[in-house]
């Protein structure tokens, strides 16, 4: 018979097969990283599923992440993409508790700078770092309020913790840890060269109080034979005092949507393969490019990001994805020769799209006569749309329910779509030619236009994010293209039909066999008892 373990946070049930009766307070542990892009994101995830799994009531917290990759929970609020990812493996819906800071670079000092979900103002780099004194009283109260809701807390660090010239007022790493009261597990990435220099090193630089905290390691994204590693382990114990929990081997069959950048194994040139070549360019301030993730998952999609310098290539699709800073990275395509490329594109009879600052670009022109986002003012677009915009003070954050606009006569898709909007403009069309109609707005009914779309339908846009979640939108418009190019089409039929793809159920599969691979090279029962769950 399961065990009864009562949360003090919560006082709700939840069992755990441990064979004894339980009170069990809200506990913690902190995932930290030598260096940023080592896998704490994923691991955070990992272990968020595998707690989910084991029955805790488990909930994803960073204090502080600095990423443009973002999303809207269900009262408006913004938050970074990776706690959304992390909150998904263990079965929750987001909340901006989970992420209570959020960092945007705007330019290559400065910032916006996001609390609780909502723009707090811009900064620069240095005056943000003075005012982490006063944040960290904004991730206390979302810690706090966590610590009333949830059993455990799986906390994940920024960058690394031997920042030395960060650790004054620290809030992501060590200073996070001292505020949970909470162990901390270090993860080393051995695919960039040294790991063991880097866990020596970030243990050597932590203070005497700092480096008793850490009670594990974890050696992430090994290629080869792991006995080749006995050596190193054993001298990385013996030298720090430290075990090391488990090597997580290198894998590229998992999915598991990216935080901060696209990986560059991501890259794929163009394929006469059968399948629609769609070119995603990669602006410079690019921002939630996990919009095509369930486009890239197709089976008849060949999905490509396009650098500086790259060619678009012979392409059925051209997508323009959204921007934090919509004026430059639209000057960056004219200066590039990009624009000059798309409009080639559509003249040979591509299809165009753009999601949100795409969008905004697709048009007549972008005016930004307060100067938000740059010193630019006014550009022209590329015409390709007849919409004008106008970039506002204001920024615009919701969860949305829409469906196609009535009048266009392109799209038929009766399912309705969800998604959300997170822009700083106002885009009027100029013909009522619009692509969708939204018709709630964080519950509350409403009936305004959305987007755009050509009179020949090859080009579109919209300020949806998340348009192509909805698996029957998303396989309408592949089967539009498909017959224009003569080309196959393996998702099948819109997304309740025999065959179709599924992206909620693909992502979960995902989690699970993400836990997988983690569970069977983790010392799990060591796990559990540095975190205080044995």
């Amino acid at each position: 018979m399961r065990s009864q373990i009562v949360s003090t946070c919560t006082g709700r049930l939840f069992s755990k097969g441990d064979g004894q009766d339980m009170t069990m307070e809200c506990k913690s542990l902190m995932i930290q990283g030598t260096a940023s892009h080592v896998g704490k994101s994923i691991l955070v995830a990992a272990f968020c599923r595998i707690l989910k799994q084991d029955g805790y009531d488990v909930v994803p917290f960073k204090s502080q992440n600095m990423a443009l990759n973002s999303f809207i929970t269900r009262d408006g609020g913004e938050m970074g993409r990776a706690q959304v990812v992390q909150a998904e493996a263990a079965g929750l819906a987001p909340d901006v508790d989970m992420n209570p800071i959020l960092i945007k670079p705007n330019t290559d000092i400065g910032a916006q700078i996001i609390i609780h979900g909502k723009v707090y103002k811009n900064m620069s780099a240095s005056r943000y770092h003075g005012f982490k004194g006063r944040a960290i009283e904004f991730v206390r109260d979302s810690f706090t309020r966590l610590t009333k809701r949830y059993n455990f807390i799986i906390i994940e660090g920024a960058g690394s913790p031997a920042e030395i010239n960060l650790r004054e007022n620290d809030i992501a790493n060590m200073g996070m840890a001292e505020i949970a009261d909470c162990p901390v597990v270090i993860v080393g990435d051995i695919d960039k060269g040294g790991v063991f220099a880097s866990l020596v090193g970030t243990i050597e630089l932590l203070e005497k109080g700092e480096r008793e905290r850490v009670k594990g390691f974890i050696i992430n994204k090994f290629r080869g034979d792991v006995s080749l590693l006995t050596t190193g382990i054993d001298f990385l114990e013996k030298k720090t005092g430290i075990p090391v929990l488990g090597v997580i081997p290198y894998f590229r069959d998992i999915y598991i949507q990216e935080e901060d950048g696209v990986a560059m194994d991501r890259l794929v040139s163009v394929r006469s393969d059968g399948r629609i070549n769609v070119a995603v360019l990669y602006l410079p301030h690019i921002s939630n490019f996990t919009d095509f993730d369930p486009l890239e998952r197709e089976p008849g999609i060949n999905l490509k990001y396009v650098g500086y310098g790259e060619s678009l290539g012979e392409v059925e699709m051209v997508i323009i994805p959204g921007s934090k800073n919509t004026i430059d990275d639209l000057n960056y395509l004219y200066n590039s020769g990009y624009v000059k490329d798309i409009l080639i594109h559509y003249k040979r009879g591509g299809t165009v799209v753009g999601i949100c600052g795409g969008y905004q670009m697709l048009g007549e022109y972008i005016d930004d006569p307060d100067h938000v986002e740059t010193s630019l003012g006014r550009m022209n677009g590329m015409g390709l749309l007849h919409v004008r915009t106008t970039i506002e003070k204001e920024k615009m954050t919701s969860q949305v329910q829409a469906k196609v606009f009535q009048s266009n006569r392109f799209f038929k898709d009766s399912h309705e779509l969800r998604g959300y909007e997170i822009h700083m403009g106002r885009t009027e069309s100029q013909r009522g030619d619009y692509m969708f109609e939204i018709v709630n707005r964080e519950g509350s009914p409403v009936s305004v236009p959305d987007g755009c779309i050509s009179g020949d339908g090859r080009v579109w846009g919209t300020y949806i994010h998340g348009i192509f979640d909805n698996d029957g939108f998303r396989q309408e418009f592949i089967r539009r293209i498909s017959p224009a190019k003569d080309l196959p089409v393996a998702s099948g039929e819109v997304s309740e039909g025999a065959g179709a793809f599924n992206y909620q159920e693909f992502k979960e599969t995902q989690y699970d066999k993400l836990a997988a691979i983690v569970r069977k090279h983790i010392d799990m029962d060591a796990f559990y008892r540095i975190a205080g769950l044995r």
